[in-house]
């Protein structure tokens, strides 16, 4: 009723605890009501940003040549097959060309270091 409707304005946390505590009061009535306007669905759709904008997105650079640039990721919680419980995927970005090498899923930077050199 105070934030809500037209005439209650969805003026914000403050203003509508003012509101609210005008007729009623019951302990934590500021908390509950801040949760309520925070979370109002409508509120947090149209509420002015204080940040600037992002700006454009810009595309990535096109690799010139093979193996210059390449993705790295872990695919873990595998079910255990011949020790293995992780898959390293390495991708080259230029030929698309992929390398799947299995792991364990507590591989240690030097574990991944030597997983790259002998495969990749």
């Amino acid at each position: 009723m105070h934030h809500d409707t037209p005439v209650g304005g969805h003026r914000g946390r403050w203003k509508t605890a003012e509101l609210v505590a005008r007729n009623y009061w019951w302990l934590g009535v500021t908390k509950e009501v801040g949760r309520y306007v925070d979370g109002y669905n409508a509120c947090q759709r149209y509420k002015n940003r204080s940040e600037a904008p992002a700006g454009k997105l810009m595309p990535n650079t096109i690799p010139e040549k093979p193996w210059s640039h390449i993705l790295a990721d872990f695919i873990t919680k595998l079910l255990l097959a011949q020790g293995y419980d992780a898959i390293l995927v390495v991708c080259d970005c230029f030929s698309k060309m992929v390398h799947f090498i299995a792991t364990i899923e507590k591989t240690s930077a030097k574990g991944l270091a030597k997983l790259f050199q002998d495969h990749v």
